[in-house]
């Protein structure tokens, strides 16, 4: 029986978390997590590269254990809950999306920046054929006006994405930030709107009440906040929150405190706190993936990691510039050492 629900909850553990895991989830681990998830009454949880379909790369950070295998053994665990897939366009292609169909798919949220949603078209429109639950996700929401989101939300909604998603990339928005974007395309689209915060001010879990309080049906957290940046709403405190406004989730609390903290704790590599990095990540408006990244070039370079991460911030970086995080960190060491 399916449990009834106001709001639609989509644990990110197994994606965002990848991030944070450098990309070393082992099929144990995702399995263990996915049963968890299942018997919890999670009604979506994701499954990917932190970077989506195909994000196995050195750019990107190489994935322990290929992709496909991870949905597989998530599938094989799961009775009831479904498993969503993202794709970012010029990384996933056509035929990443049929591979993880064919390993048990259901759902694929396809990203683009906030002002780039225009090549998702295929993406999206070839999900829909294919009978995915297709949403379109829309990263850095705080880099563009709220009449830039509605424009681009709408595009997304012209090709088919039956959920639009703000996407608060780096942890940047801010309550009163998130309710006007959310109150603007649940006024402009016919379609479901979705929220998925960051932590880096530690503002995720105000964040996602704000943007339920705008209209949002569908919102995203992640088990012991395991995401990248600072991490995700946290799921388990998400589900207790809830509960206690009296909005279903469908989610059970004590189950889904386990799995977090009988499972997720035990192979975090670390907690997921706001730390300095971090916290310049949500103030400076900086991709929350950006993180690990950076700290290996401030070591490299041996600079402050928060002087890059507030220049990467002026220059607007954005997914798929990592490179951009080593140049800054030798420009920033070459002039301390003149």
């Amino acid at each position: 029986m399916t449990a009834k629900r106001d709001i639609h909850l989509l644990d990110v553990t197994l994606r965002d978390g990848s991030h944070s895991m450098r990309h070393a989830f082992t099929e144990e681990q995702v399995r263990a997590v996915a049963k968890g998830l299942d018997q919890a009454g999670v009604e979506y949880f994701e499954v990917s590269h932190g970077d989506g379909l195909a994000g196995s790369s050195l750019q990107y950070g190489l994935s322990l254990v290929d992709e496909l295998k991870l949905i597989e053994a998530a599938k094989e665990e799961s009775k009831q809950a479904k498993i969503s897939v993202l794709l970012l366009p010029g990384i996933g292609v056509k035929e990443d999306l049929q591979a993880a169909m064919k390993a048990g798919a259901d759902m694929v949220r396809v990203a683009t920046h906030i002002t780039e949603a225009d090549v998702a078209k295929q993406h999206i429109e070839f999900a829909r054929e294919q009978g995915l639950k297709t949403v379109g996700f829309l990263m850095m929401a705080h880099m563009a006006p709220v009449e830039k989101l509605v424009e681009q939300a709408k595009l997304f909604e012209s090709y088919g994405a039956e959920i639009v998603y703000v996407t608060d990339s780096a942890g940047a928005l801010l309550p009163h930030e998130v309710t006007e974007r959310v109150h603007a395309l649940k006024n402009s689209l016919d379609c479901e709107i979705g929220f998925h915060g960051h932590n880096n001010l530690s503002l995720a879990m105000a964040n996602t009440m704000a943007a339920v309080d705008a209209g949002a049906t569908y919102v995203d957290g992640s088990l012991r906040c395991l995401g990248a940046g600072s991490g995700n709403t946290q799921t388990e405190v998400m589900v207790a929150v809830f509960d206690r406004l009296g909005i279903k989730t469908g989610v059970e609390l004590y189950p889904v405190m386990d799995v977090a903290n009988e499972t997720v704790a035990k192979f975090m590599p670390r907690p997921q706190e706001i730390t300095g990095s971090s916290l310049i990540m949500g103030y400076s408006g900086v991709y929350s993936s950006f993180l690990l990244f950076t700290q290996e070039a401030a070591k490299k370079f041996n600079v402050d990691e928060r002087d890059i991460l507030v220049e990467l911030g002026r220059m607007k970086a954005v997914g798929g510039q990592e490179d951009l995080i080593f140049q800054v960190a030798s420009e920033i060491s070459k002039k301390q050492n003149r």
